[in-house]
């Protein structure tokens, strides 16, 4: 009874959680009500959708530790949002505009490694600031794949390509490992450390700011939902159904990446063909994503394909067919059932812009059609137990890539 009384002196805990519940509890009719959500199977993603913004928001604010931060994976496939690209492995610190960080890693194997400076966070009204953007190839790295930068305030007297300034209002510094072969290309390793915390302990926790945290936690749930349904409307479905933009420069300051984005909208017995060139680029991906803005089901569907997965004609060409139907070629990306939806290309470590003339074209086409619009048909042709090893080395592939 003495212990009782003494925790009970330092703060009234009564309703702690209680913001983040309520929040949840919002968050759920925000998803029970969303117009697209056409069926069973919309409504449940959307749901799952949700558990996976309470398991990462909560991760968010307990790694939100301003003074000790480290890097957490928030955005993953169990805990999806903002179209997360398939091949892309996330990761997010928390920093302070006029504290110094050290970041240290060793380069993997994958095609990209990208940084990202964000000010401000993602809202229902807007997208945060981010300036400062730049892949590995404007820093140092070792011949064993090591490296050191800094972020913080001006440092005149930094060597070149070794201090990054993280400017006014910046408040996360994000990092992006990307992908095209999931079977052979290996993660690196990446970690921060401000540099007036180092060898000291951070303040003790008190009841007051676990409250605090709870409350900022129910905040950012509700956030996170109404801002990604907005994402869509902002830069997706204000254009031509069946149809993509040309390439274009990313929304949100994303270094050396180009996009060409839609949203599909195919009835039973249709299909969307879509023809483009393959790049140069070191990273040409595309995906299908639902309308609550995540990627479809990438793991045990191939409903991504990047330039290293695809089939590629002799001309040159990548001829996708977009389904929910198998029509027996190499290069399906399937809808898992979904009528409509978002497409998306990204095309990243650029050395010069991507053009029109670089970028997709797409028709749609009655099902049974098919074959007229694929001019290497009998190539591209595939059974089914050449569709199950396809998805059987996505599955490998993944499980490697989650693991390494």
């Amino acid at each position: 009874m003495e212990r009782r009384r003494h925790v009970a002196v330092g703060a009234d805990l009564a309703g702690v959680t209680k913001p983040f519940t309520d929040a949840i509890a919002e968050a759920e009719a925000l998803v029970l009500s969303a117009e697209f959500a056409e069926t069973d199977a919309d409504l449940a993603e959307g749901l799952d959708y949700l558990a996976g913004g309470i398991s990462s928001i909560l991760q968010v604010a307990r790694a939100g530790e301003k003074s000790h931060p480290y890097f957490v994976t928030s955005t993953g496939p169990y805990s999806k949002m903002g179209l997360d690209n398939p091949d892309t492995i996330y990761y997010h610190a928390t920093v302070e505009a006029d504290a110094t960080y050290v970041v240290r890693g060793v380069r993997g194997t994958t095609s990209d490694l990208a940084f990202q400076v964000l000010r401000g966070n993602y809202t229902a009204d807007d997208v945060p600031g981010g300036e400062v953007a730049f892949d590995d190839r404007e820093i140092p790295i070792a011949a064993d794949g090591t490296f050191e930068i800094t972020f913080g305030p001006e440092n005149p007297d930094a060597p070149a390509g070794t201090h990054f300034v993280l400017g006014e209002g910046a408040t996360m510094l994000s990092v992006r490992e990307v992908y095209s072969d999931w079977a052979t290309e290996a993660r690196g390793s990446i970690s921060i450390e401000r540099v007036d915390a180092v060898g000291v302990p951070p303040v003790e926790f008190t009841t007051a700011r676990i409250a605090k945290r709870y409350a900022i936690a129910a905040k950012m749930l509700t956030s996170r939902v109404k801002t990604w349904f907005n994402f869509p409307k902002w830069f997706y479905l204000g254009e031509p159904v069946n149809t993509f933009t040309a390439p274009r420069t990313t929304p949100g300051g994303l270094a050396t990446q180009y996009s060409s984005v839609g949203h599909f909208d195919l009835p039973a017995g249709t299909a969307m063909v879509v023809t483009v060139p393959k790049s140069d680029a070191p990273y040409q991906g595309f995906q299908l994503g639902s309308l609550w803005y995540i990627s479809l089901d990438y793991v045990n569907h191939q409903t991504s394909l990047n330039s290293a997965q695809a089939q590629v004609d002799p001309d040159g060409m990548i001829r996708m067919v977009i389904s929910a139907d198998d029509p027996g070629v190499a290069n399906w990306v399937e809808t898992t059932g979904r009528r409509r939806g978002i497409l998306q290309f990204r095309w990243q470590r650029t050395d010069a812009p991507i053009t029109p003339e670089q970028g997709p074209t797409a028709v749609v086409v009655d099902a049974a059609d098919v074959p007229a619009h694929l001019p290497f048909y009998d190539q591209n042709r595939i059974d089914a137990a050449g569709w199950a090893e396809r998805i059987a080395v996505r599955q490998r592939a993944f499980a490697r890539r989650m693991l390494g």
